[in-house]
């Protein structure tokens, strides 16, 4: 009896088969041109494509028009002609063999496969097949295999039909998934993800050194006089000159229900005047009076986290560094570490001097003229 039914049951898979490839060719007879899809002649450059994709995807996305249905059946329309026209190869396969180049039982030889053993691929489109599962019945050697439609409407016709007639045995056993067409041109290779998309972003220097959030405007490439979408950006504190933010979902529509692409964002933190940065620290300089150098004292420094008295030792050279430790940029791995801020000290030549300040100089100079001399 299992044989019996399991022969039943192949008889009807493959009936269930033939009908399908008649329905695909009905499908592929209407089909529009990828070209004609977005607007081109034949034979349209790479440029020309891109640029169509998206003024059209701007237009249709279902975020502009929620809840229009023919919005949302043109976006996938013209998703699915950039995803073919965008890639060489498939653009080469369509150009020579129309449609037929992605159907599964086509004669261009494309090598989109067909679903495996005892098993087909579906079609998207509305009541077209979407592939499915085989699932195993019975114990090793004397049970059989049931295909099940994914999406429910042709397993719940077939149910009506036949019933549970093909569940005899025992439901013990493991299923094994056939890859189904998706996006209305078979294959799951065609559900990819979109392209990234890259840009700059410029923060100023505390920015950077801190962190924020930060509202950016992205460029309208289909009218450049014109705002285009603005964006949120959180800015990680302690980020440098070269580094890319990443916004996921951001970039270019994926096709075939695929995931949209980034957003990568490269930065350039601005300059700030008096600060120098090189990794985590930081580098400025501070003056300081002739007389401090010399009979030593204290200096105001200025820091990124406010501002702090220094100790001047006496007899302080110009070009000296003072080191003030955890004053520099925090780390981006470990929010615990800072970096140093390290101090070049400037001595300032009086000018101006009075009569009085000048003879008590040159008394000054004398006096260490003479240690030098006896020493």
């Amino acid at each position: 009896m299992s044989a019996i039914l399991q022969v039943e049951h192949r008889e009807i898979i493959n009936y269930i088969c033939s009908k399908q490839q008649e329905i695909r060719k009905d499908v592929e007879r209407m089909k529009r041109d990828y070209y004609e899809v977005l607007g081109l002649s034949k034979g349209a450059e790479d440029k020309e494509i891109k640029r169509a994709y998206r003024k059209l995807a701007k237009k249709y996305h279902p975020d502009t028009n929620p809840g229009d249905k023919e919005a949302e059946k043109k976006f996938k329309e013209v998703t699915e002609a950039y995803s073919v026209l965008s890639d060489p190869e498939k653009k080469k396969l369509y150009d020579q063999f129309g449609h037929a180049a992605f159907d599964q039982s086509g004669s261009a030889g494309s090598g989109y496969g067909n679903a495996g053993a005892g098993g087909f691929g579906g079609f998207g489109g509305n009541g077209g097949f979407r592939g499915g599962t085989y699932r195993s019945y019975g114990g090793p050697g004397s049970g059989y295999q049931e295909y099940h439609f994914e999406g429910g409407d042709m397993d719940d016709m077939f149910g009506d039909i036949f019933g549970n007639m093909f569940h005899g045995g025992s439901t013990s056993g493991r299923s094994r998934r056939t890859s189904g067409f998706t996006g209305g041109f078979g294959g799951e290779s065609f559900k990819s993800k979109g392209s990234d998309i890259k840009a700059g972003i410029t923060v100023g220097f505390d920015e950077a050194a801190f962190g924020g959030d930060k509202v950016i405007t992205l460029s309208n490439p289909e009218n450049p006089g014109q705002p285009g979408q603005s964006l949120k950006v959180h800015i990680p504190a302690g980020i440098d000159n070269g580094k890319s933010i990443r916004l996921r979902g951001k970039g270019m529509p994926g096709t075939g229900g695929g995931e949209a692409g980034d957003l990568l964002l490269k930065v350039t933190v601005a300059p700030k005047p008096g600060y120098e940065r090189k990794g985590m620290d930081v580098y400025t300089t501070v003056s300081v009076p002739y007389t401090t150098a010399v009979f030593g004292g204290e200096a105001l420094v200025h820091t990124l986290y406010g501002d702090v008295m220094c100790k001047i030792k006496e007899g302080t050279q110009s070009g000296s560094k003072i080191r003030l430790r955890g004053k520099g940029i925090v780390s981006m791995k470990d929010s615990s570490v800072h970096g140093d801020q390290y101090v070049t000290i400037q001595i300032e030549v009086p000018r101006n001097l009075s009569p009085q300040a000048r003879q008590k100089l040159k008394e000054f100079e004398e006096i260490c003229q003479g240690s030098s001399r006896t020493a």
